[in-house]
């Protein structure tokens, strides 16, 4: 079969492999679909373990089931978390299932961008979900995205009502947008730096979109009632981002790191401001099955409404391509690989 192996950002081939073969409690899923996140092209993050075969946001038709699956049967149509928790340690049942080993080592394989993949037995048995007929392919790569997004926000707190600022408008920013739409927040700033994506949060409904260049503070201020902003979503890594979400947070309020930094940057913090102004500063990574399906029933019953964010649909043999749009992160938002020849 083929697959899309990664060296580098700007070394991305197919390569051939053998189909996986499944054994007991295990499913062998034919791709139909795959997005690219935007931590696929981290390379810092990527590059240590390659080459490899990335890809965790698919969905596709069972191929095979194997011995002791009895909830699914062959041309059932699917999307699979790539990783999932073990539902039984102590953070899984403090709510953190994020924090859990089981979910840090568990993947399906050899990786999303390929025409099959094997799903382990754990994964089958918490990672798989049936699509609703509602769900085209290309939507149901959303659901692992929207997932995070959810999961963070929840955490987060996010109220009715509340002003939201978002630090970027990529795709995750833009879905932050559209969820904080549906979660009922009150008014909407995004920010960026490329006008093709402060076009869209525009066209998404943000209330306001602001040239991250300028000073966001000040520009909150003045739509928001003289106040910041009540929950600040960090969607950018670089450290400027992170420094303008400090100061854009109101008092009581929280800032949600959604996107990480690169590795040994620490940030400057105003302890005692924030202790006397009761900000709260949160990271978020991942999701649970929780939280998957939840997404999946916003998808479904249109609440949420992802197809306006796909910008390119590409085969696997233009991988390279859609790898170079994510990473350069000018005139895209969603690319996704097909594999449905």
């Amino acid at each position: 079969m083929r697959v899309v192996m990664y060296y580098n950002n700007r070394d991305v081939r197919i390569e051939e492999m053998p189909k996986p073969k499944i054994g007991p409690g295990e499913i062998l899923v034919k791709v139909n679909a795959s997005g690219i996140c935007g931590s696929d092209v981290m390379e810092w993050y990527r590059i240590k373990k390659a080459p490899l075969v990335l890809g965790h946001e698919i969905a596709g038709e069972i191929a095979e089931v194997g011995k002791d699956v009895p909830r699914y049967k062959v041309g059932d149509r699917v999307f699979v978390s790539h990783h999932v928790p073990c539902n039984t340690c102590r953070y899984c049942l403090s709510g953190q299932h994020t924090a859990c080993e089981t979910l840090h080592t568990t993947n399906y394989f050899p990786g999303g961008f390929s025409e099959y993949i094997r799903v382990p037995a754990l994964n089958v048995d918490r990672g798989v979900f049936l699509l609703p007929p509602e769900l085209s392919f290309e939507e149901a790569t959303f659901i692992e995205p929207l997932a995070c997004v959810l999961r963070g926000q929840i955490l987060a707190g996010l109220q009715p009502g509340q002003t939201v600022l978002i630090l970027g408008s990529g795709v995750s920013g833009l879905l932050h947008l559209l969820t904080a739409q549906a979660l009922g927040a009150g008014r909407i700033i995004t920010t960026d730096i490329q006008e093709y994506r402060m076009k869209k949060a525009k066209e998404l409904g943000a209330d306001l979109v602001i040239n991250a260049k300028e000073d966001i503070p000040k520009s909150v201020l003045a739509v928001n009632e003289n106040r910041l902003a009540d929950l600040v979503i960090i969607c950018a890594g670089s450290l400027s981002v992170f420094k303008q979400a400090l100061q854009s947070v109101d008092r009581g309020g929280t800032v949600l790191c959604f996107a990480p930094t690169e590795p040994g940057i620490d940030l400057p913090l105003p302890v005692n401001d924030f202790w006397r102004k009761g900000i709260k500063i949160m990271p978020s990574y991942g999701n649970s099955p929780a939280d998957a399906v939840m997404a999946i029933d916003l998808l479904r019953s249109g609440r949420i409404t992802v197809a306006r964010l796909i910008t390119h649909r590409l085969s696997l043999e233009e991988a390279a391509l859609g790898f170079r749009l994510v990473s350069e992160g000018k005139d895209c938002i969603k690319v996704i690989l097909s594999n449905l020849a």
